[in-house]
């Protein structure tokens, strides 16, 4: 169960679109935009865990024009992200979303290619009570989303702050450049993980 947990933390921690643009949430609108937002998200990331539990994200993703499709969506989003993060020149972008809310964060955790991948390794890996899925499955969805819910706080929480520090130019560039290039390391590996 600790390895799961830990898992789970090492598999939300690290950037990717949701908590990116949760951060630039934050960051733009504050704490009740962001809420709403986080939410949204919330939403989303359950409802793609619930996908994968039942088999559903299986069963749609093993249509091979479904998946072309998704990944297409997916990653030409990524990158129009990962873009206007690098070219917002010296002030911190984050993501910016034109009036973000519920349907905003629900809608891209369900084209967010990293959701469905932690989803997928967390709840098909890690068996720690073999007497009863359900019981497994039921432990790991309250860990899970524990985690989950601390973790996305703490980078609403960091886009609230880091936005209202003095950074130098060339330090927001950094910042800037460096959230565009894990944007498309998520964008590589989902692209590597469908032809391999």
């Amino acid at each position: 169960m600790l390895t799961f947990a830990l898992a789970v933390f090492l598999l939300i921690i690290t950037p990717g679109p949701g908590v990116l643009s949760l951060a630039g949430v934050g960051a733009a609108y504050g704490w009740r935009q962001g809420f709403r937002y986080l939410f949204g998200l919330f939403l989303g990331t359950n409802l793609v865990c619930f996908a994968v539990i039942s088999g559903l994200a299986t069963a749609v993703l093993a249509n091979s024009t479904i998946r072309t499709m998704l990944l297409i969506i997916s990653v030409g989003y990524l990158v129009y992200l990962s873009l206007s993060i690098a070219l917002a020149g010296s002030k911190i972008a984050f993501i910016h979303i034109t009036k973000p809310g519920v349907i905003s964060g629900l809608t891209l955790q369900l084209i967010n290619p990293k959701v469905y991948a932690v989803n997928t390794a967390l709840f098909s890996g890690f068996a720690f009570y073999p007497e009863s899925l359900i019981i497994e499955t039921g432990i790991k969805l309250i860990i899970a989303n524990f985690i989950w819910l601390l973790l996305h706080c703490l980078w609403l929480f960091v886009g609230l702050k880091i936005n209202r520090l003095e950074l130098s130019v060339r330090t927001q560039r950094l910042i800037n450049l460096s959230m565009a290039l894990c944007l498309l390391a998520v964008v590589s590996l989902s692209v590597w993980s469908m032809f391999s």
